[in-house]
C-alpha cells in the first residue's frame, strides 16, 4: 500500500512466510491471508503484494490463461504486485533448506532464467508509471566463489539480465530494477563486499561493454542503465547482524552511486553469553530448527567479530570454549513488534534507526516486511494467528513512517 509518508512509499509484506511452492498454492495463500491482512490495515485502499515465486510457480503463472485471471484477481480484489521475493528458487518450507536457498546462483545459467522470467511476469503485472523490483541472491554462498574468474561470470550473468531489463523497458514501458540482497556468509557478506563488487564488476568497463554490445546503447548510456536497474536490496536483519549502522551502510551505497530499490524490514535476534555455563545458551536451543541458516556474528570486548555459519556451531563453541562475555546477532527473523523474546531481545532499534533515515529520503525504496521464520518460531512467541502478527508487524512501520497530523 502507498504511504502517505516522505517518499511516497510503498509497503507490504513478503508472502514467503506462507509455505507454497506451487502456483496452485501460492494463489490459495493470496486468497487466504493476504486478503485477510488487506482487510485489517488496507480495507479501502489498494494494497501492494510481495510475491514469492518459486521457478515452479513462476513457469505455471506464465502461462497466458493462469497469467490473465492473475490479474482479473488483482483487479477485483484491489491488489497491486510491484516486487517479487526471486531469492528462493527451490522448496523454502517444510524441509531442511539451510544453504541450499542459494542455488542455483549466479554462477549458474538458471538463476539467470528464472530471474529473467521473474521480471517479464512483474512486468505484465505491475501497474502503469510504478517501479517494480526483484530482490535476488548475494552472489552466491561464500565457499562458492572461487575468486576472481567466479566473481567476473556472475557479473556477467547479472549484466545478461540487465539487457533483459532493457528489453522489457524498450517493449512495455516498465522499469523494473534487480537487488542483490547480501547476507552473512556469502560473498556479498556486508556493504563493503557489495560496494566492492559493483566497482570491480558490475560497473567495470567490461560490464559496461557487454550490455552496450547486447543492447545498442551506446557506453555511457550503458553504464547510467546500470546505475538505474541493478541495486542492493537492503534486510535490515542481515545487515544487523553483521554489526553495521545504517547510517553508514546507506551513506557507502550513496557514495558509490548504488541504487538501494527495495529494502526488506526485519529484525534478528540478539543475545548476550556470560560464558559456557550460561543459561540463555539452553534457552537459544529452541531456535535452532533444522529448516534454516541462522548465521551468528559474535562482537567480543575488542570489537572484532567471528562468524559461525548456523547457530547450533555457535552453540557447541560458546560451551566448549571459555572465552569470556560476547554479544551475539542471530540471522532468525523474529517479529518486528516483539521486541523482548524471553532473555532475549530483537533488533528493532537498529530498524527504528533505518526508518527514521528512510523517512529523511526523497524519494523511499520499496519496504517488505519479511519474517519468513515464522513456522520455526518457538512456540511461545508465536501465540497469535499469522494473519494478526503480519498487520501487527505493518501498523508498527506505519506507526513510525506516517506523516504526524498537522
Amino acid at each position: 500500500m502507498k504511504l502517505d509518508a516522505p517518499g511516497d512509499p510503498h509497503l507490504t509484506y513478503c508472502t514467503n512466510i506462507h509455505p507454497g511452492e506451487t502456483w496452485a498454492e501460492v494463489r490459495s495463500n493470496l486468497e487466504r491471508h493476504v486478503l485477510a491482512v488487506k482487510a485489517r490495515v488496507a480495507p479501502d485502499q489498494p494494497f501492494g503484494v510481495g510475491l514469492r515465486l518459486s521457478a515452479e510457480a513462476a513457469e505455471r503463472l506464465a502461462e497466458p490463461k493462469e497469467l490473465d485471471a492473475f490479474l482479473e484477481f488483482l483487479q477485483v480484489h484491489q491488489l497491486y504486485v510491484f516486487t517479487i521475493n526471486g531469492f528462493p528458487y527451490g522448496p523454502f518450507h517444510g524441509q531442511p533448506v539451510k544453504e541450499r536457498v542459494y542455488l542455483p546462483d549466479w554462477l549458474d545459467p538458471e538463476r539467470l532464467r528464472y530471474t529473467d522470467r521473474l521480471a517479464t511476469l512483474l512486468a505484465a503485472l505491475l501497474p502503469d508509471g510504478m517501479e517494480g523490483t526483484v530482490s535476488t541472491v548475494p552472489g552466491a554462498f561464500a565457499p562458492r566463489v572461487g575468486g576472481e574468474a567466479d566473481e567476473a561470470r556472475m557479473a556477467e550473468m547479472i549484466v545478461r539480465h540487465a539487457a533483459t531489463l532493457h528489453r522489457i523497458r524498450e517493449e512495455t514501458g516498465k522499469r523494473i530494477a534487480l537487488a542483490l540482497e547480501p547476507e552473512p556468509c556469502c560473498h556479498l557478506e556486508t556493504s563493503v563486499d557489495a560496494v566492492v563488487f559493483w566497482e570491480r564488476h558490475l560497473l567495470a568497463p567490461a560490464a559496461v561493454r557487454v550490455l552496450s554490445t547486447q543492447t545498442g546503447m551506446e557506453r555511457g548510456t550503458s553504464e547510467a542503465f546500470l546505475r538505474e536497474h541493478l541495486g542492493v536490496c537492503l534486510d535490515a536483519c542481515h545487515l544487523a547482524t553483521e554489526w553495521e549502522e545504517p547510517g553508514d551502510a546507506l551513506d557507502r551505497f550513496r557514495r558509490a552511486g548504488i541504487r538501494v530499490p527495495k529494502v526488506q524490514l526485519s529484525a534478528g535476534l540478539e543475545a548476550g553469553i556470560a560464558g559456557p555455563e550460561d543459561p540463555r545458551l539452553d534457552a537459544l536451543e529452541a531456535f535452532a530448527d533444522p529448516v534454516y541458516l541462522h548465521q551468528v556474528v559474535e562482537r567480543r570486548g575488542n570489537r572484532r567479530l567471528v562468524r559461525y555459519l548456523d547457530l547450533p556451531e555457535a552453540l557447541r563453541r560458546a560451551r566448549t570454549q571459555p572465552e569470556g562475555a560476547r554479544e551475539w546477532r542471530i540471522h532468525f527473523h523474529v517479529p518486528l513488534f516483539q521486541e523482548r523474546l524471553g532473555p532475549f531481545t530483537n533488533t528493532q532499534r537498529w530498524l527504528g534507526e533505518l526508518l527514521g533515515l528512510l523517512r529523511q529520503e526523497s524519494e523511499m525504496p520499496h519496504l517488505e516486511v519479511e519474517t519468513y521464520t515464522w513456522d520455526v518460531l518457538p512456540e511461545r512467541f508465536r501465540g497469535e494467528d499469522v494473519v494478526d502478527a503480519i498487520a501487527r508487524e505493518l501498523r508498527w512501520v506505519m506507526g513510525r513512517l506516517e506523516k504526524p497530523p498537522g
